[in-house]
């Protein structure tokens, strides 16, 4: 298998991850974020085959955003001195893995990678959290991989914000 980040010219034949707007996302709207400079999205591939892909853009998290209880949990992990209204974090946009790869732990394994490579990536722009609006469905998967609840309830019926503190991966 290879990542790979989508180009321009990439040829995606078919994908399919049981969901219609994760589907649609990669085969109608990836290279048009691309191109736009909104969102990056990378391939796991077998051969021709799209095994999963991420999608990468900039996001913060932000005090009118967050519950109270959470943004005073967040807000404590820094000095006093470095209470903002936001801290900067890298969004996973979109995050699918082929149905034809399911129970194999590759989401797991990639969303390590993801946490490990923007870990070690220090020569850009610094950023403290990694966030996603999770499908309800998909809470648990991201539970299981260390991320939390930003809100408990929000006005979309279909997502919940969380989030990743990548101060996680030093003590890994």
């Amino acid at each position: 298998m290879q990542l790979t980040r989508l180009v321009a010219d990439a040829k995606i034949a078919e994908f399919d991850c049981g969901d219609e707007d994760l589907n649609g996302f990669l085969l109608n709207d990836a290279k048009a974020f691309m191109q736009k400079k909104i969102a990056n999205t990378f391939l796991l591939t077998d051969g021709e085959k799209v095994v999963a892909y991420f999608s990468l853009l900039t996001d913060k998290i932000s005090k009118s955003e967050a519950a109270n209880s959470n943004w005073r949990k967040l807000r404590s992990k820094f000095p006093h001195e470095k209470h903002f209204n936001s801290y900067p974090a890298i969004k996973i946009g979109r995050f699918a893995v082929s149905q034809n790869y399911r129970d194999q732990h590759i989401g797991s394994e990639l969303m390590t990678y993801i946490k490990r490579t923007l870990h070690e990536s220090k020569n850009y722009a610094a950023f403290r959290f990694i966030t996603v609006d999770a499908y309800l469905s998909a809470i648990p998967f991201y539970e299981k991989n260390d991320f939390r609840m930003l809100v408990s309830a929000e006005e979309n019926p279909y997502t919940r914000s969380m989030y990743f503190d990548m101060m996680e991966m030093e003590k890994q």
